[in-house]
């Protein structure tokens, strides 16, 4: 998930975090990492399903400017071009994104981003066609796009419980179906990404390029998400061959303690400025070199290895998924949540083009 957002910011397609997303990510910093979830009595996942009509009943009195002309999605295996009306796309990127184990307030934002996202997205390729699209608004290449399950998908994903998840994100896609997040009147760059290290990162910090509403703000619910502290080790030699195939020419010298030193983070932990043997770095290239959980992380040298203590998942720039778990949990709305991670941006109906 989760470069998607670096690429919308450079006009150009990417990866990320998550935090990918994929999201989130995410990694992809990806989305948040999938979680086996409990299940429901037969008789829940019925009701759940009678629910679900319900609101797809409600759903088609949307108004009547509501854009739903199908996303066509390149599929990387086939090279063939899908028509996905927008429901199914919403819906098959909220089940590739965020558990469904998360609360429905969660589950609804997690829509709202997705939908921008896409609408996003299609604008940017209908100004500026990518080729290799072969005229889609994207693929369900997860590298480089948004995460998405096809229904098939979505059946295998779940399994046992795919009657009762289904049907429980399809009713949360459906009570937000027509809105998008929107700043001066354009679809947002609504980036997400599973949890941060306790403060959401600028999208300047964390790509290079300031957007006015991916700005630091206050998740310190995410101390408390699963694998929020992680931590990777590393020998003398795969330290060593993972810097050499990242940073071609490296030169190491003969202390290890000295091969990566963090040299400047942001006020949210990011590491900006760090020393790679001979080399400036930033935070985000040693994050992928060594496949690091996040670029907020610390570096230790005990017993002869280097151990890369992480927090957070993902590039930590606008919606954490567990933040948004969270907020839900006390009570805000998926507008409360929204709005608290992409500050100054608008909810809307997303209208037919003219």
């Amino acid at each position: 998930m989760k470069n998607y957002f670096a690429a919308a910011l450079f006009m150009a397609a990417s990866i990320a975090a998550a935090p990918a997303v994929p999201v989130y990510i995410a990694g992809r910093g990806g989305p948040a990492a999938a979680v086996s979830q409990e299940g429901a009595a037969v008789t829940e996942a019925a009701s759940a399903s009678e629910a679900a009509s319900e609101h797809t009943a409600e759903a088609a009195a949307v108004p009547s400017e509501f854009a739903d002309e199908p996303y066509k999605v390149l599929d990387a295996a086939t090279g063939e071009v899908l028509s996905v009306p927008v429901r199914d796309y919403v819906i098959g990127a909220v089940c590739a994104e965020m558990p469904a184990a998360f609360p429905e307030e969660a589950l609804r934002a997690q829509a709202v981003a997705a939908h921008t996202y896409a609408e996003r997205q299609r604008k940017r390729e209908r100004s500026s066609p990518t080729e290799e699209l072969k005229g889609a608004d994207f693929s369900n290449d997860t590298s480089k796009y948004q995460g998405y399950f096809t229904r098939e998908q979505i059946q295998k994903f779940y399994g046992d419980k795919f009657e009762e998840n289904y049907a429980k994100v399809s009713a949360a896609v459906d009570e937000v179906l027509p809105y998008i997040l929107t700043y001066k009147d354009e679809p947002a760059i609504a980036a997400f990404h599973s949890m941060s290290s306790g403060k959401t990162e600028s999208a300047e910090n964390a790509w290079g390029t300031a957007v006015d509403y991916l700005v630091p703000v206050d998740s310190s619910a995410d101390v408390s998400a699963p694998k929020y502290l992680d931590q990777k080790h590393f020998s003398r030699e795969s330290l060593k061959y993972a810097l050499e195939t990242a940073f071609p020419g490296i030169v190491l010298g003969d202390d290890m303690s000295q091969w990566v030193q963090v040299l400047g983070t942001s006020d949210s932990g990011t590491v900006l400025k760090a020393q790679a043997g001979d080399k400036k770095v930033t935070g985000s290239e040693l994050r992928s070199a060594l496949a690091l959980r996040s670029a907020c992380f610390e570096v230790s040298y005990p017993d002869g290895e280097a151990v890369f203590t992480t927090r957070g998942y993902g590039h930590g720039v606008g919606m954490s998924q567990y933040g948004a778990e969270s907020m839900a949990n006390d009570g805000s709305s998926w507008q409360d949540i929204l709005k608290h991670y992409y500050p100054g941006c608008e909810i809307g109906v997303q209208k037919k083009s003219p």
